[in-house]
């Protein structure tokens, strides 16, 4: 590539938004171009075909401000009900949620089950860093058990979530989990869902060296990218019954690959036959 050219998500960045403001050692970044590689393998030139919706937290300021696109950055936990509304109104554009596991999972979480239970056409993105960056570094819905923080300064006495089959469970089309050691097959998985009609959900494991990483001893970036390349990834055909998440036995590929009719398209049913 010549030095005249730019990295392919430029393209669709808004440059006056460049550098951005994640902390360094941050899995955001990568996690952007994890999303843009697959946009841009599907042949968008631009993100004009697009809404973006985000709620408050570090991943929210993926599509916001970066994305030079339309997007909604709304009040906190509430994302995926302003992208069902969009969605509803608008239905010929690809409706993308990227937030944080807190904003989805702990104050959305009962938006995120309810979409995937009513498998709307949305395209949902966690980034799941396991703690509450933004504001502190206090306990989520996905903070390991004994994990210390700011709000569990004793160890956490709490299970965490394991939101890929929470998702799947509630019945979403697509579900995928991986990390950002895994950036090429993320890419993959977001090219599937983009491409799914019906709910998607990619869980996407994210370094935090800020909050988690210091307040857990768990390390800097390059302790968080050792730790997700260990992870073991599931065979097609592997169970999905739950088990408590550990650091070592979160297991990563896909959850579900379905293809149940989706919200909209039951609803136009409905109407057609009132009708007649």
């Amino acid at each position: 590539m010549s030095t005249s050219e730019k990295h392919f998500a430029r393209y669709y960045l808004r440059e006056e938004s460049l550098p951005t403001a994640f902390c360094p050692g941050c899995g955001n970044g990568t996690i952007t171009n994890s999303f843009l590689k697959a946009v841009s393998d599907l042949g968008h030139e631009d993100l004009s075909k697009f809404a973006f919706v985000s709620g408050i937290g570090c991943g929210a300021w993926i599509p916001s401000p970066h994305f030079n696109a339309d997007s909604l950055h709304t009040t906190h936990g509430r994302a995926v009900a302003f992208a069902t509304g969009l969605k509803l109104a608008r239905s010929e554009l690809e409706v993308v949620v990227i937030s944080g596991d807190g904003d989805l999972a702990a104050i959305g979480g009962n938006h995120l089950i309810h979409a995937a239970r009513r498998n709307i056409d949305l395209t949902v993105i966690c980034s799941n860093n396991y703690i509450y960056g933004m504001t502190g570094g206090q306990v989520g819905p996905t903070t390991f058990t004994h994990d210390r923080t700011t709000t569990t300064p004793y160890g956490n006495p709490e299970r965490p979530f394991d939101l890929a089959r929470l998702v799947t469970a509630a019945g979403a089309n697509y579900v995928a989990r991986w990390t950002t050691a895994h950036p090429i097959q993320a890419a993959r998985a977001i090219r599937t869902a983009l491409q799914r009609k019906g709910f998607s959900f990619i869980e996407m494991l994210s370094q935090c060296p800020t909050a988690y990483g210091r307040r857990t001893k768990t390390g800097g970036p390059i302790e968080f990218l050792e730790w997700f390349k260990r992870l073991p990834v599931r065979k097609k055909d592997d169970p999905i019954e739950y088990k408590v998440p550990t650091k070592d036995g979160i297991d990563l590929g896909v959850f579900a690959d379905r293809h149940e009719k989706e919200f909209i398209e039951s609803m136009n049913e409905i109407y057609s036959g009132l009708k007649e």
